[in-house]
């Protein structure tokens, strides 16, 4: 096969990967209330389960990357494959909530691999408009992640058991490791057969710029998941809106979220992905306060500005790195999944004690921490190499 055409299919690979990805990771809460009935589980025993999952991809994030490093994406894909098709077959098969937690996390650790191991293969199969097919990646996880939903809602509400649906995923997983099959030659090892030199990885990974990016993604994860997760909660106990307009709502953030990765997709090279980034949260800031003074409406269009955040920061974090890069794009990663973890809880606990009208205020916080990172990284930029300095301011 030629060049051409293991690219185009490793292209294919990639952003069928994300897909299922998004598909995988949303259908926990479709089935949720089914789950909680049939085993006859209390909200906190719930909750531990799915926190499982976020354990799983940080795990994932944190040593993936080697594996990309020494052996290539090409095999974090496989990995990732194989861990959601046990998370999946071992969460709708066992009753235990011990063993339901255990396969949560091996789901989530095949997650965390498809968002190392898909980005690092964007970023090496496509170095000069990454940001580009990072966000249409990032569009393909979107339609994941509205299909999920909507096809787990058609098979309850005909009757079909909560293992059923999460079953129905194991086909698509297994059209994942089909295509990992391939042995082609754009999916290369950075540092085949070199042993972790674990200091010089730390030299690369925490350098002033680095330490700007892992900034800049935990305080966005933070605003855009503590967002969306409470999001309907708010809007039915402030704005008192019904359970319908209340989920519309969300499913609009979703969807303009996925609008706007399309649409940045022709800009991002353009404009420059820090400036993109500083553009972009400035732009959610304002339609934050706009929708929490004003119409709540706003909320939801906060999404569209959202939508370009995480892969120009993947982007821009990627530009410079060549030795251990997959490393340290997994150590990025574990700290946006830090930030999903982190910014839904302190809004959950901030309205315990304040109220939840008060507490929606900490996503806020969150996109003024962002907006400082991307304005100390622009102020970084004379250190950054000449040939990628367009792309990164």
């Amino acid at each position: 096969m030629n060049r051409s055409f293991s690219l185009w299919l490793w292209t294919v690979a990639a952003f069928y990967a994300f897909f299922v990805f998004g598909f995988s990771d949303n259908l926990k809460g479709p089935v949720l209330p089914a789950l909680l009935r049939d085993l006859q589980i209390d909200y906190t025993t719930g909750s531990s389960i799915l926190l499982c999952l976020y354990i799983g991809f940080m795990a994932a994030t944190l040593t993936t990357g080697p594996i990309a490093d020494r052996l290539g994406k090409r095999a974090v894909l496989q990995i990732a494959a194989l861990s959601l098709a046990a998370g999946v077959g071992g969460f709708s098969s066992f009753q235990a909530p011990l063993w339901l937690g255990l396969s949560m996390f091996v789901l989530g650790y095949g997650l965390g691999a498809v968002e190392l191991g898909g980005s690092a293969l964007i970023i090496e199969l496509h170095p000069n408009d990454k940001g580009r097919y990072l966000s249409l990646v990032s569009v393909m996880h979107s339609i994941g992640s509205m299909a999920a939903p909507a096809f787990a809602g058609l098979l309850l509400s005909s009757g079909a058991s909560w293992r059923t649906v999460y079953r129905w995923d194991l086909p698509l997983i297994g059209i994942l490791l089909a295509l990992t099959a391939f042995h082609l030659s754009p999916v290369t090892r950075t540092n085949p057969g070199r042993p972790l030199d674990l200091q010089h990885i730390t030299q690369t990974a925490f350098t002033p710029r680095m330490v700007w990016f892992y900034t800049a993604i935990i305080a966005y994860v933070a605003a855009e998941i503590g967002l969306a997760a409470w999001l309907v909660e708010y809007l039915q106990t402030v704005r008192a809106q019904s359970i319908q307009s209340s989920n519309t709502a969300l499913s609009l953030y979703f969807g303009l979220m996925m609008a706007g990765r399309f649409a940045g997709s022709f800009f991002l090279e353009r404009l420059g992905y820090v400036r993109s980034i500083l553009l972009a949260m400035l732009a959610s800031g304002i339609c934050l306060v706009f929708g929490l003074v004003g119409p709540a409406l706003a909320l939801s269009v906060v999404g569209f500005f959202f939508s370009i955040v995480f892969p120009a920061i993947t982007a821009a974090a990627s530009e410079d790195l060549t030795e251990n890069a997959n490393t340290v794009l997994g150590l990025l990663f574990t700290f946006a999944g830090l930030g999903g973890m982190v910014g839904p809880w302190l809004v959950g606990f901030a309205a315990d004690h304040l109220g939840i009208a008060h507490a929606f205020w900490l996503n806020l916080v969150s996109i003024l921490v962002t907006l400082l990172a991307a304005v100390f990284l622009l102020g970084l930029r004379s250190r950054i190499s000449p040939e990628h300095a367009k792309h990164i301011e």
